[in-house]
């Protein structure tokens, strides 16, 4: 999230051109998922825009905003970097893989059966869901999409973990603070690692 919709429209167009040239940059299909990331992102943050703009509420702008941030990515982001992994690295990706899973799904059913709400909060959106046994929750979606960074073998999917990890705790301190949402920023420094990542990706099948 950013701290305004014409932040949000702007930053979020810029990291879906990125994502455009993630995905203009891969030559196998199996890199897709994680190179069309910063695609997604961007998309949330336009999303988030709408969410600005209808002044919060329960509207499918939130809704919309909720299915990206809750199910979709503790599930798009372990998947693609297993998918990318190579072999060596592809068995132990599977238990991110797996934790995102069970967490996307208490996440999918809790939106399912609860509605998801979002306040304007100075410069920055507070999004409100009921969520039992939170931390347990919270520890699995890092598990999935941080985790899965990290053990991916590959030295600059090892960074962008590391810049998600350092960015999602000061994402959080600003955040409860109600000072001013950085996410945006660190969505925008993701996808350009996304972007270092995938011109770096060999050309052609690999082999085995």
């Amino acid at each position: 999230m950013c701290w305004s919709a014409t932040a949000d429209l702007v930053v979020g167009t810029g990291i879906a051109a990125i994502g455009v040239a993630c995905v203009a940059q891969v030559h196998r299909v199996r890199d897709l998922p994680l190179a069309a990331l910063p695609l997604l992102l961007g998309a949330h943050q336009i999303i988030e825009s709408l969410v600005w703009r209808s002044g919060g509420g329960t509207g499918p702008a939130t809704v919309t905003w909720a299915v990206i941030a809750l199910p979709l990515l503790p599930v798009w982001v372990p998947l693609g970097v297993l998918l990318a992994a190579p072999p060596r690295a592809r068995r132990r990706l599977v238990i991110p893989v797996v934790v995102g899973l069970a967490t996307a799904t208490v996440l999918a059913y809790r939106l399912a059966a609860r509605h998801v709400s979002a306040d304007i909060r100075g410069h920055t959106l507070g999004y409100v869901l009921d969520l039992p046994h939170s931390p347990l929750i919270i520890t699995g979606y890092l598990l999935a999409t941080v985790g899965s960074l990290l053990l991916a073998g590959d030295p600059v999917l090892r960074l962008l973990g590391l810049l998600a990890a350092a960015g999602a705790v000061a994402c959080a301190v600003l955040w409860r603070l109600e000072f001013v949402s950085t996410w945006c920023a660190l969505a925008a420094v993701a996808s350009v690692v996304v972007l270092r990542w995938a011109r770096r990706r060999p050309a052609g099948q690999e082999p085995g």
